[in-house]
């Protein structure tokens, strides 16, 4: 009984209810199609999911490291869009091989993203702001490079985006195995490395993170160069997928990866949020999408109506959890860092001028402070 109390404590406390949440949402939503439509409840459609979302999965991976690193990035969508254009053009024009390709456009995103990054810091400028002269400096040397839409006609590339995995009754393709070994990595990284420590002290109070001598800058600019890095995997991704680069693939794309991050329980105020909610984010948002199709009597319009509901609820949640653990005195806002052994939080060791702290970096202080 006591361990049952222990897990029930756990799942609704503040840092893990909007994950728990979106767990829950996820098998409802699954559970309603499977019971309201004949054929929903199979292994392949599962499957489908995730082949159908594999690039926006890896995109939303990377947004969830800015958000909770209490920063946006709006250029991802562009970002997939140069990618798919750099990979047809020197494929098709240049006849450059894909393992010279895919290593080029990764090392593309990855600059474009620490340049932002280094902008943001340095220069203090807001990362709406930048992000957003990001996207339009992307989404227009799109346009400049070419503005045809370039099928990709490369036997490799033909090989690779017709690869398919058995797994029991259904199959996947290399898409998805590209996001899960993605996931992995980032779920390693965000919550087992000095690296996913400082995110989340960052994201927290960013000032208590510079007092505690973390690298504020250095954070910085990994988090938004590894968002440029899977928005531009998620190219080579979506590239795999469609077979074609164009200027205007990926539009609204940086909107659905905001969503499904936010949705997998990541909270917009920074440092708190989990990885592996972001693949429970991007599920709920594809199940939609099936669920509208299998229907087939709604507009594909619908989705972008749900979507944007459960956006609204979801951040709701977030508010009224944030003011619950406010009154509990319990950390679970936006950022303090909780030292082991003591109930007091790092900022108060500064004294009274230092930053409130309204919430907690997975439950324990970064190892190098």
């Amino acid at each position: 009984m006591r361990r049952i109390l222990d897990i029930w404590a756990h799942v609704v406390d503040p840092r893990t209810l909007p994950i728990a949440v979106t767990i829950l949402l996820f098998g409802g939503l699954f559970a309603f199609g499977s019971v309201m439509y004949t054929g929903f409840f199979a292994w392949q459609v599962l499957l489908d999911l995730l082949i159908d979302n594999a690039f926006l999965l890896i995109v939303a991976i990377g947004m969830t490291f800015v958000i909770v690193s209490g920063g946006i990035d709006l250029s991802v969508g562009s970002i997939v869009a140069l990618t798919t254009i750099v990979e047809a053009v020197l494929s098709e024009h240049l006849h450059w091989s894909v393992w010279a390709i895919v290593p080029l456009v990764l090392l593309i995103g990855t600059v474009f993203g620490a340049i932002q990054g280094a902008l943001i810091h340095f220069f203090r400028l807001q990362a709406f702001i930048v992000t957003l002269a990001g996207m339009f400096f992307a989404r227009g040397l799109c346009f400049l490079i070419t503005t045809q839409s370039i099928t990709i006609n490369d036997p490799t590339f033909q090989k690779i985006s017709a690869f398919r995995l058995d797994i029991g009754i259904g199959s996947v393709t290399a898409n998805v195995l590209i996001a899960f070994v993605t996931l992995v990595v980032a779920i390693f990284v965000a919550h087992f490395t000095r690296f996913g420590r400082n995110v989340y002290a960052v994201g927290g109070n960013a000032r208590s993170a510079l007092l505690m001598g973390l690298p504020v800058a250095r954070t910085r600019i990994g988090v938004y160069a590894s968002s440029g890095f899977c928005s531009a995997l998620g190219g080579v991704v979506f590239t795999f997928y469609v077979l074609s680069g164009y200027g205007l693939q990926g539009q609204g794309m940086e909107l659905d990866a905001i969503a499904a991050t936010v949705i997998g329980g990541t909270l917009l105020t920074g440092g708190v949020g989990y990885v592996i909610g972001s693949l429970f984010g991007v599920g709920i948002l594809g199940t939609i999408q099936t669920l509208i199709t299998f229907d087939g009597t709604l507009s594909s319009w619908w989705t972008r109506i749900v979507i944007g509901a459960l956006l609204c609820a979801f951040c709701l949640l977030q508010r009224l959890i944030e003011r619950h653990a406010k009154r509990m005195q319990r950390p679970g806002g936006s950022g303090a860092v909780v030292t082991p052994g003591r109930g007091k939080t790092l900022d108060n060791r500064h004294g009274d001028n230092a930053a409130e702290p309204d919430s907690h970096a997975l439950g324990r202080a970064p190892e190098q402070a």
